[in-house]
């Protein structure tokens, strides 16, 4: 197939947008649309939330089960997901939000802030 079909006639903006939609997830286009998370698919996602979800379990139950006057443990570092920044952005953006200052995000995906706090 030819690009240049489009351009001729002979290949309508629909087909070449059902087959732009449907190319695989190793195509350039992907890659450059979704970043990092072309990567990811819904089993990696399912997976790092179930690790997140045994090491808050097993914190809490640490926690539960320290003596009182001991320091309690450190909370655990969720797995880093595509599109979330590094941690010390991560940080900062903490503090801004502290201090009232709410991430903003893009209008069709909500920021990692507030998936966090959504979660929380």
């Amino acid at each position: 197939m030819d690009l240049l079909d489009w351009h001729r006639g002979r290949l309508s903006s629909r087909r070449l947008a059902v087959l732009v939609k449907h190319l695989p997830r190793e195509s350039a286009i992907t890659r450059e649309l979704q970043g990092e998370g072309a990567d990811w698919t819904v089993g990696d996602y399912l997976l790092a939330a179930a690790v997140d979800h045994l090491a808050a379990a097993n914190w809490m139950f640490a926690c539960v089960n320290t003596a009182e006057d001991s320091e309690p443990p450190e909370p655990p570092a969720p797995v880093p997901r595509p599109g979330d920044p590094p941690e010390q952005e991560a940080d900062e953006a903490n503090e801004g939000e502290q201090a009232g200052d709410l991430a903003t995000a893009s209008a069709d995906r909500p920021s990692a802030a507030e998936l966090v706090r959504f979660f929380t």
